[in-house]
């Protein structure tokens, strides 16, 4: 029976069009090479295969399609390796993996339109460069713009997001959380055939073990093509995660599924017309290592970010892509162009000074047993981002490398120190954007009296590519508990620089309860006074809940601004200016976020205005519990904030302008309140 034949009856007639998107035709003259994109894209062959009727690929349909995969390829190392020269990232491997599925489904979509939803969902959201490599295709944006990847304000976001990319039809949203969403796609069409693509670190989070046991109760007409490479950021889960295996975990929730060779296109066409022509939720787990072919690089996690130029050159002159290679070498590098910040010393990066210090307390532990029986660290597959590798580095016996399960990992943290002192502690850490996925665990953990200190790294929005799913804009959701209850009390830190970071941890890792820290992706300067002293240097000593006037301490001030993080060494630099004008302005460090110092808030509450500056979400940040702390003492300041409140435009750099925490931004706020 072929697709034309099986028609959807009446009664089961989808609510949506046989698309989300208008389909545009492909100019193919619009698809050859030129000197904006130097790579011809013009060869890709609509090729239309109709699964129904087709049970093994002839030798034109088999040739064709591996054109198409090997010119896709080409291209995805080549915009990507220049996302990575650029500065703005570029995750080449998963993108370029996946690239026989990607072109076998479009072969299904091309020949049977009304029996699809035809989206290309995908759960890995890092693997954009395939949507917006098929919105090229398709006609719906030029080659040339794929230079743009991920650069700020140019639509080509690090993840895919609905409304702003034409031609990209969902929003991917974190790493394994799109498949639930997919089952509901599949109820509101009946009838039709959903795809989605995965991997087998998305399919690592507890999201999609529910998402299989609904699909299954449910026979939802969902199918899965999931790129098992072995890796993921940390490395090769056979290595770290033993005894997981995503053919035999979806079995187990009643899944049918099946083990493919990726690179073998018979086998792997032969698999996923299975799942296709089945009725019923169906896996292909698609079996390769990452980036096959790519010297160097094929099977390490290296192919995981953006390809280095070096391997991305050689790659592409041996495919004899010379006119992409002089292009790739002359990729400039981006910068935030603003000049010199006032205040600002060396940058570094808190997140790596977060592992630092961890590795420094634990060094003062006496035997390698005490620090295994006082202290465990558990990562979620980012320990290079949260600086926690540098404690496995030193102290491998407290440390254990997990996968991206981070309710588990978090939890299994506050076991460890379940129904013990201070003496024992738990140590986590993940991305701040994923702090929202665990918070019912930090419930639980806060109950039970739980020692957890927790590093979250790429809070707010600074040097996030990646953009909205990744803004780590509600950190201040982790200070869920009551203001009066039994367990301890719920510590937040957003560190300024690397000093003040090591500080804080210092002061607190041996505490109770659980502790909150918080770092930029971006590095941030050392903060330096007047004299270009550091402000938080040896003499400096973190004390829980003070706050610290940094400027206008001991004189009279018309106002305030208030930050903390990586805003302030942006308000620094914007109030010194300020003073420099005339301006009567003061700033306080707030590191100590959720703490009222009533030292601190009686002198500023006193004054004119203050502006609170922060790079966390104004809906949820510090900016509306201050406001709310004033107003509870009786203080009436003019009140502000400045901070994330609109739709990231991707970039790195460009994200601070953008939500208008940046130097001139605070100054403008600053001269509003101050003259009104």
């Amino acid at each position: 029976m072929d697709c034309a034949s099986k028609a959807i009856s009446a009664d089961a007639k989808s609510p949506f069009p046989a698309s989300p998107m208008k389909r545009q035709k492909c100019n193919p003259e619009e698809l050859k090479s030129s000197e904006a994109f130097p790579m011809d894209l013009s060869g890709y062959q609509a090729v239309a295969i109709d699964p129904w009727s087709t049970e093994i690929l002839d030798d034109k349909q088999r040739k064709d399609l591996l054109d198409n995969i090997s010119l896709c390829r080409d291209a995805i190392v080549f915009f990507t390796a220049a996302g990575g020269a650029s500065g703005y990232g570029g995750h080449t491997g998963g993108a370029f993996d996946m690239m026989p599925e990607v072109c076998i489904l479009d072969a299904f979509f091309r020949a049977c339109p009304e029996r699809f939803v035809q989206t290309f969902f995908d759960e890995a959201g890092h693997r954009v460069a395939t949507q917006y490599l098929l919105s090229v295709l398709r006609g719906f944006m030029p080659p040339s713009k794929l230079m743009s990847y991920r650069v700020g304000n140019s639509g080509l976001p690090g993840h895919p997001e609905l409304g702003r990319t034409p031609g990209v039809e969902f929003s991917s949203g974190r790493l394994g959380h799109l498949w639930p969403h997919v089952n509901g796609v599949c109820r509101a069409n009946p009838g039709k055939v959903v795809c989605c693509f995965g991997s087998d670190g998305s399919q690592m989070e507890g999201n999609n073990a529910e998402a299989a046991r609904i699909a299954a109760a449910n026979a939802f007409n969902v199918k899965l093509f999931i790129d098992d490479n072995d890796v993921t950021i940390a490395g090769h889960p056979s290595s770290y995660l033993k005894g997981y295996n995503v053919r035999r975990t979806l079995a187990g929730h009643g899944i049918d599924a099946v083990d493919v060779d990726g690179e073998d296109i018979d086998a792997l066409f032969s698999a996923m017309r299975k799942a296709v022509v089945q009725d019923g939720p169906f896996a292909a787990v698609i079996k390769r290592k990452m980036c096959p072919t790519i010297s160097g690089v094929e099977g390490t996690a290296d192919g995981h970010d953006a390809l280095g130029l070096a391997s991305a050159v050689k790659y592409l002159e041996a495919r004899g892509h010379m006119s992409a290679v002089e292009v790739l070498k002359k990729v400039p590098k981006a910068a935030d162009p603003y000049s010199q910040f006032l205040g600002a010393g060396k940058f570094g990066a808190p997140r790596q000074a977060f592992g630092e210090a961890v590795a420094s307390i634990l060094g003062k532990l006496e035997s390698a047993e005490e620090r295994r029986s006082r202290v465990v660290v558990i990562d979620s597959d980012l320990e290079g981002s949260c600086g926690l590798k540098k404690i496995r580095e030193v102290w491998p016996e407290v440390y254990i490398k997990s996968g991206v399960m981070e309710r588990g990992n978090f939890s299994a943290c506050a076991g460890f120190s379940f129904a013990s002192d201070a003496s024992r502690q738990g140590v986590f850490g993940t991305f701040a954007a994923f702090q929202e996925m665990i918070l019912s665990e930090v419930t639980m953990a806060r109950l039970n009296h739980c020692n957890v200190l927790c590093h979250f790294s790429h809070s707010g929005v600074d040097d996030m590519s990646d953009n909205m799913c990744h803004f780590g804009q509600n950190n201040f959701f982790a200070d869920n508990g009551l203001s009066q209850e039994s367990s301890p009390k719920t510590q937040l830190f957003f560190p300024a620089d690397v000093h003040q970071m090591s500080k804080v941890v210092q002061a607190v890792f041996w505490m109770q309860g659980l502790r909150f820290v918080y770092s930029t992706r971006s590095k941030v300067p050392e903060l330096l006074d007047e004299n270009g002293k550091l402000i938080y240097g040896s003499e400096y000593t973190f004390n829980l809940g003070q706050d610290h006037i940094i400027l206008g301490s001991g004189e009279p001030c018309d106002g305030y601004v208030v930050s903390y993080g990586d805003a302030l060494y942006r308000s620094l630099d914007a109030v010194r200016r300020l003073r420099a004008d005339g301006l009567k302005v003061g700033l306080v460090n707030k590191c100590h976020v959720n703490v009222v110092d009533e030292n601190v808030i009686s002198i500023v509450g006193r004054s004119k205005f203050v502006l609170v500056v922060e790079s966390q979400n104004t809906q949820t940040g510090l900016g509306i519990r201050f406001g709310t702390w004033l107003l509870e003492r009786g203080l009436c300041p003019k009140f502000a904030r400045c901070g994330t409140h609109q739709d990231g435009c991707g970039g790195t750099w460009e994200q601070a302008y953008h939500q208008g925490y940046d130097p001139s931004s605070v100054m403008k706020e600053v001269q509003k309140l101050a003259s009104t």
